[in-house]
């Protein structure tokens, strides 16, 4: 199942998930506010007694990405592709975090320290610090909620696709990521933010939750186009062997 182009379509569409993924888990600690970035005025949302402008961690901008990439690779390459390349980011993650808790407590050059006072920073390796060590808590989070999203996407991506068989590729790949994104969205927030030092209050962690949900929720719904085009792209791509392929990807017994 894993020679020729099907192999080399494997390496690429999980090159691009787990490039995705180690993207969303280090850019994700810049919060950024979603209206002046559009040029808009504060929506001063008011849910669950929260008031508030619509604030988002930069990795959601990523993540979209990451759960498409999961329905694709889901359709060509079943359950075990998607699990492989799960446990694989998971992996990768936690590599990178373990590396850069290194880097952070190397010690640094004494010009290094100052190098970047004229563009505001005084202090590059508190800056350094800051950025690449993120607290546990989120680590945890973020690794669990991940974990559980992905699987969580794969199970309910094949029953829909037991029951509709090759026909409404948007409805399980859709639906998947809007089941998966739910549990995912709140779970994150949970462990980081209300069993972490920050001590959230639940109507804090609701209202976070639903407000980061209904962005995937519309972000899904938006990319659903780029699923088609990856289909006709890669069914174009893989020819004749397009049918076999998803044929093997929903047997669960298929050899790869």
């Amino acid at each position: 199942m894993l020679t020729g182009k099907t192999g080399k379509l494997f390496v690429v569409l999980s090159g691009f998930f787990l490039a995705n993924a180690l993207l969303a888990e280090f850019v994700g600690i810049k919060i950024f506010a979603l209206e002046p970035t559009l040029g808009l005025p504060p929506l001063n949302w008011n849910l669950f007694g929260q008031v508030g402008s619509l604030n988002f961690t930069v990795g959601v901008l990523l993540w979209p990405f990451v759960f498409v990439m999961t329905d694709v690779i889901n359709e060509y390459f079943g359950k075990r592709g998607v699990r492989f390349i799960t446990w694989l980011a998971i992996g990768l993650i936690i590599y990178a975090f373990v590396f850069a808790y290194m880097a952070i407590h190397v010690a640094p050059t004494d010009w290094w320290i100052g190098s970047m006072e004229a563009r505001g920073v005084p202090d590059m390796q508190a800056a350094f610090a800051a950025i690449f060590g993120q607290g546990l808590w989120t680590i945890g989070g973020s690794l669990t909620a991940f974990l559980i999203g992905q699987l969580l996407d794969v199970t309910v991506f094949h029953r829909i696709r037991r029951i509709t068989g090759e026909k409404k590729v948007w409805l399980r790949a859709t639906g998947s990521t809007l089941v998966s994104q739910f549990v995912d969205s709140f779970v994150v927030l949970y462990i980081a933010f209300v069993l972490g030092p920050q001590q959230w209050s639940m109507s804090q962690f609701f209202a976070v939750g639903s407000v980061n949900y209904t962005y995937k929720f519309l972000a899904a719904i938006a990319m659903t186009p780029l699923i088609y085009l990856a289909h006709m792209l890669i069914d174009r791509y893989l020819g004749a062997e397009a049918d076999h392929v998803k044929a093997l990807a929903a047997d669960d017994h298929a050899e790869w």
